[in-house]
C-alpha cells in the first residue's frame, strides 16, 4: 500500500479536500486503484451533531455514516463508496482507546498519547486503507489521507506525531507528503510572497514531517523565480512545486496537476514505475470545458435555512451543477432565505421580503432542501405553494418533501392546522410524525440513516421514468420524521400521489403531483449519489423541466449523462453514449451531437413572462456556486 498525506498551512480553507480529491483523480487516471481517508481533529465522534454553519453539510454514506463534507468530494471525484471508518476523528480514536482500557487490554499500563493514541491512529489507517471502495475485490493501490485543520493547531498534534511515526514505519517509497500552502500577492507591492509558505514548511519539519511536494495556492501561476526561491528555502525540488492557481471551475484542478506533470512526481516518489500509465482525463476535460462554454442560464431558487453558507448545501449544489452540465446550461443559483418570504419579514424588513420574492418569482425551478428545526418553515411552505399554483418545476428533498405534504394538506384539503409534530406537537392534523423506532433523548446516529430501498408503486410516474423505469432504487437517507401513514388514503383521494414506498409500504419515499409539469418530493437525499458526468435522475428532471427539456428526458432518460463512457450510475440512471475529447473542435462536435442540444432538438429555451426567466444573469453569480467542491 502506498500512502499520500495532504496537509495544509498558513490559513484554513485553502482547498485541501479538492486537492486531495484531484490527486486521487490523477492517480486513478494513471490506472491505479485509489481510496481516501479524512482526519478531523475535533472531539465529536462524527459530524452528525454539527450545525451546518460550523462545518458545512453533513455527508451521509451508504453504511449510514455521518461524515465530513470532504468525503463527499472524494466520492464525487473518485466515483467510490466510502465507509464511516474512512472518516477519523479525535473522538473516535479516544473512544476506541478508552474502551480498550476499560476492558483491560493494556494490561494495567499507563495509557498515554504516545504510544497508545498514536498507535491506534496508525492501526486505524492501515485497517481502513485495505477496505475496497470501488466495487472490486482486494485493497487499493494508493490511499489518500487528508489531515484537517492547519499545521500548528494544538488539536492535531497527536495525529502529526502518529503520521510522523507512520511515515518512518512504512518507509521511503511508500509514503509521500503533499503540503498545501498559500502564496499571497500583496496589492501594495504586486509580488508573490513566499514567507508564509517558508514558515509553514519550517513548522511542519519541526514536527517531524518533511514535505515531498509543495502545492501552492495562488491567484495566478507561480513565477519561475518564486519556485526556485521556495525550492531553496523549503528543500523541495522545483519539479515538485505545483501551482494551484485560481480556475474557472474545480474540474480544472486534476487537469492543472497533469499539465504540471504532478503524476510523474508521485510515480517517482512512490516507486510506481512500470505500474502507472500516462493519465487519461478526457472525460474531465470535456466536463470542465462544457462548463466554461455554457452560457445559456438556468435559474434555480434554493429556498433554505442556511443560505448564508453555501457549504451547508454543497452536495445539492454539485448535483445541480452535474445536471446543468449534462443539459449544457449555465447554472445560476438564487439563494432565498426561507424566513425572508414570511409576513413577519414583510413587516420588519420589507426590502428583504421584496428581494426574496423577486428571486423566487424569477426562477425557472424551485428547490427546497433538507433541514431541521422550525425556523423558516412557513416561508418554505409559501415557496412550495407558489411552485404548485404557478406550475414552476419543484423538487423537495427530505424536509422539503414533508413541507410539500403539509402545504397540500393546508391549501388543497383545507386542513388549516396541518403540520409536522416536529414543529407543533399538538396539531390535530399531524401530516408528518416522529418515526416509531426513533430516539428523542440522543441526537447522534439516531435517525434513519444510509442506503435504503425505495420501490416504485406507479410505473408511469415521472420519477420512475427518470430513473429508467426500474422497479426500485437505492438512495441515502437522513431523517427522523416521516409522512403520517394513517393519512395516506386521504392525501391520495385529494390528488397527491405517493409513487415510491419502502418495502413495508408504510414509509412514503416519493410524492408527485400528476397535474403539475414537475412537482416531486423525496424523503431520501439523491444529491449524495450524484457524480460529474453521471447526474442524479431527479436533479436532471428538475433542471430539464426548468429549461424545457423534461419531455425528452422522460421519453429517453438515458440521454442525460452522455458526457462519460460509463454505462451505469450509482442510482440507476444510465447514459448510453460517450464523446472523445481532443481539442475545442472535438468538443464542439460533441456538443452539436448532444441529444439535449436545443439547436438539434428544435425545442429551444422556455421563456416565461411571469417569472422573467433567463434575464439579468451575471457570470459571477454562476461562478460563485461552483467556486469550490
Amino acid at each position: 500500500m502506498k500512502y499520500v498525506l495532504v496537509t495544509g498551512g498558513v490559513v484554513s480553507g485553502l482547498g485541501k479536500g479538492v486537492t486531495a480529491s484531484s490527486i486521487g483523480v490523477l492517480l486513478k487516471a494513471c490506472g491505479l486503484r485509489v481510496t481516501a481517508i479524512k482526519i478531523d481533529p475535533y472531539l465529536n465522534t462524527d459530524a452528525g451533531t454539527l450545525a451546518p454553519f460550523e462545518h458545512g453539510e453533513v455527508f451521509v454514506l451508504d453504511d449510514g455514516g455521518e461524515v465530513n463534507l470532504d468525503l463527499g468530494n472524494y466520492e464525487r471525484f473518485l466515483d467510490i463508496k466510502l465507509t464511516r471508518d474512512n472518516n477519523i476523528t479525535t473522538g473516535k480514536i479516544y473512544q476506541f482507546v478508552i474502551n480498550k482500557e476499560r476492558k483491560g487490554d493494556y494490561l494495567g499500563k499507563t495509557v498515554q498519547v504516545v504510544p497508545h493514541i498514536t498507535n491506534a491512529i496508525q492501526e486505524w489507517i492501515e485497517r481502513v486503507a485495505k477496505i475496497p471502495v470501488d466495487g472490486n475485490e482486494g485493497p487499493a493501490d494508493v490511499c489518500i489521507i487528508e489531515l484537517g485543520g492547519t499545521i500548528g493547531d494544538i488539536e492535531s498534534m497527536p495525529f502529526i506525531e502518529a503520521l510522523g511515526q507512520f511515515s518512518y514505519r512504512v518507509g521511503p517509497g511508500n509514503f509521500c507528503l503533499v503540503h498545501v500552502s498559500l502564496v499571497p500577492v500583496l496589492d501594495a507591492v504586486g509580488e508573490q510572497k513566499t514567507k508564509p509558505t517558508q514558515h509553514s514548511v519550517r513548522s511542519l519539519r519541526g514536527l517531524g514531517l518533511m514535505p515531498n511536494i509543495l502545492a501552492c495556492r495562488s491567484t495566478k501561476p507561480l513565477d519561475e523565480n518564486i519556485k526556485e526561491k521556495l525550492s531553496q528555502f523549503c528543500h523541495i525540488p522545483v519539479a515538485n512545486i505545483i501551482t494551484l492557481n485560481d480556475v474557472t471551475n474545480i474540474w480544472h484542478i486534476p487537469l492543472l496537476l497533469r499539465e504540471q506533470k504532478a503524476h510523474e512526481a508521485f510515480i517517482k516518489l512512490l516507486k510506481l514505475q512500470g505500474i502507472a500509465k500516462e493519465p487519461m482525463l478526457e472525460e474531465w476535460t470535456i466536463i470542465a470545458r462544457i462548463y466554461d462554454i455554457s452560457h445559456d442560464p438556468v435559474r434555480i431558487a434554493m429556498v433554505g435555512k442556511y443560505t448564508g453558507l453555501s457549504d451547508s448545501y454543497i452536495s445539492v449544489l454539485k448535483a445541480l451543477s452535474h445536471a446543468s452540465i449534462a443539459c449544457h446550461k449555465k447554472l445560476v443559483v438564487d439563494w432565498v432565505p426561507s424566513s425572508d418570504l414570511e409576513d413577519s419579514t414583510k413587516a420588519e424588513a420589507p426590502d428583504l421580503y421584496r428581494a426574496a420574492w423577486r428571486r423566487l418569482r424569477g426562477a425557472d425551478g424551485i428547490l427546497v432542501p433538507g433541514g431541521f428545526g422550525d425556523r423558516g418553515v412557513e416561508g418554505k411552505i409559501l415557496a412550495v405553494k407558489y411552485a404548485r399554483e404557478n406550475n414552476v418545476p419543484f423538487l423537495g428533498i427530505c424536509l422539503g418533501m414533508q413541507i410539500s405534504v403539509i402545504e397540500f394538506a393546508r391549501s388543497v384539503m383545507n386542513l388549516e392546522d396541518a403540520n409536522s409534530t416536529e414543529f407543533d406537537p399538538d396539531t390535530t392534523n399531524p401530516c408528518v410524525v416522529f418515526m416509531p423506532e426513533g430516539c428523542k433523548t440522543h441526537l447522534g446516529g439516531m435517525m434513519r440513516l444510509g442506503s435504503r430501498r425505495t420501490y416504485f408503486e406507479v410505473a408511469d410516474s415521472k420519477a420512475a421514468k427518470l430513473y429508467g423505469n426500474v422497479s426500485f432504487v437505492d438512495e441515502r437517507h437522513r431523517h427522523r420524521y416521516e409522512v403520517n401513514p394513517s393519512m395516506i388514503t386521504e392525501f391520495e383521494k385529494a390528488g397527491l400521489a405517493f409513487v415510491g414506498k419502502d418495502e413495508t409500504k408504510r414509509r412514503m419515499e416519493i410524492v408527485e403531483l400528476h397535474t403539475h409539469p414537475y412537482f416531486i418530493g423525496v424523503q431520501f437525499h439523491p444529491e449524495f449519489k450524484s457524480r460529474p458526468g453521471k447526474p442524479s435522475a431527479l436533479f436532471s428532471g428538475l433542471v430539464g423541466a426548468a429549461c424545457g427539456q423534461l419531455e425528452l428526458l422522460l421519453q429517453n432518460p438515458s440521454h442525460c449523462g452522455t458526457l462519460t463512457r460509463r454505462l451505469t450510475t450509482s442510482n440507476g440512471f444510465s447514459p448510453t453514449q460517450s464523446h472523445q475529447n481532443g481539442n475545442s473542435k472535438d468538443l464542439q462536435q460533441a456538443m452539436a451531437s448532444h441529444p439535449l442540444n436545443p439547436t438539434r432538438t428544435g425545442m429551444g429555451i422556455r421563456r416565461s413572462p411571469l417569472r422573467g426567466c433567463h434575464t439579468g444573469t451575471s457570470a459571477p453569480m454562476a461562478m460563485e456556486c461552483m467556486s469550490d467542491e
